[in-house]
């Protein structure tokens, strides 16, 4: 699904982790990010892929990617739940007001947007990630330095 986002810059936001850690995307420029978007009554596809977001997260960390969830229409007892049963160690944080997730136009969950250094939408994947999507996008972003080329910023996340 193609999204008017692609090639712009990612929507601001700040929320606060499950852990009570303030996160926003302004405090992770220069970094890649890999925003997911999910529920614990997501089932199966976002049970699929949390293993998949915490195998990147691990191989990725210390090399200036940063996995961030963003958990929506739950309940914050179903979702730290969830975080506990899949060992997620990377930032989850509740969009309680629902603000963030109409911002990305989010219209159901998983959904994952690839932010680059400089803070554009590079890439959109709708459904369970894959160890083979997340690489592949992963990689494109971390080895480039500057500004994508223009072709890229509209190629399709397939």
């Amino acid at each position: 699904m193609p999204s008017p986002l692609l090639g712009r810059p990612a929507p601001a936001f700040a929320l606060s982790t499950f852990a009570g850690q303030p996160v926003s995307l302004e405090s992770l420029r220069g970094k890649v990010v890999v925003l997911n978007f999910w529920a614990s009554w997501c089932y199966p596809a976002c049970y699929e892929e949390a293993p998949v977001l915490e195998r990147g997260w691990q191989a990725w960390r210390d090399r200036n990617v940063v996995v961030l969830g963003v958990d929506i229409q739950d309940t914050d007892d179903k979702a730290q739940k969830f975080v506990r049963d899949f060992r997620l160690s990377f930032p989850n944080a509740p969009d309680p007001s629902g603000k963030v997730s109409i911002d990305y136009g989010i219209y159901g969950v998983p959904e994952t947007f690839f932010i680059d250094k400089q803070g554009r939408i590079r890439a959109k994947h709708v459904g369970s990630l894959s160890d083979q999507v997340f690489r592949q996008h992963v990689e494109r972003l971390s080895s480039e330095g500057g500004a994508p080329a223009p072709s890229e910023a509209s190629a399709p996340s397939r």
